[in-house]
Parts: structure tokens; C-alpha cells; sequence
């Protein structure tokens, strides 16, 4: 069963951060840089789409609802807000 969101802790986002550098390990993510990966730390498993939105659609069209941790393939953040200038 997946941790609800409500329920999010530092332990899911360490577990993600573990999950996704072990998957780097054994698989070439270097055709990926850009896309979104969203992780989940109760499973294990990483799924990737060009945006956040587009991997939840994907799975909710799966019926799998469970929250994850998102990241951008070559960066260690999903997204960042600049200040205006």
C-alpha cells in the first residue's frame, strides 16, 4: 500500500532519493535528461512522462493512485520558481 499524501514523510523522500540513484546505477537515463520521473518510495518503481501531470494521468488512466516523489532526469529538483526581476 502507498503512504497518502497527508502522510508524506523525510523517510519517503530519502527512501526516492535511494530508489532513484540506485536505478541510475543499472539503467542509462542519459536519452531522458529533461523528462519528469516521478518515484514511488513504497514500491520502488519510477515511471517517466514530459511533465508531472503527464505521469499521473498515465497511472490514474492505470487506476493506480499513489503519491510520488518528482524529480527532472539530470537535475536534482522537479521545478524551480525564479524571483522577478
Amino acid at each position: 500500500m502507498s503512504t497518502p499524501a497527508a502522510t508524506w514523510t523525510e523517510a519517503d523522500t530519502k527512501r526516492a532519493w535511494q530508489i532513484w540513484a540506485d536505478y541510475q546505477r543499472t539503467n542509462d537515463v542519459s536519452e531522458r535528461t529533461g523528462q519528469a520521473v516521478g518515484i514511488d518510495p513504497a514500491s520502488g518503481q519510477v515511471w517517466f512522462g514530459e511533465s508531472a501531470k503527464d505521469i499521473v494521468l498515465h497511472l490514474e488512466a492505470e487506476g493506480i493512485r499513489t503519491p510520488l516523489f518528482f524529480l527532472r532526469v539530470g537535475q536534482d529538483y522537479y521545478g524551480r520558481k525564479g524571483g522577478g526581476r
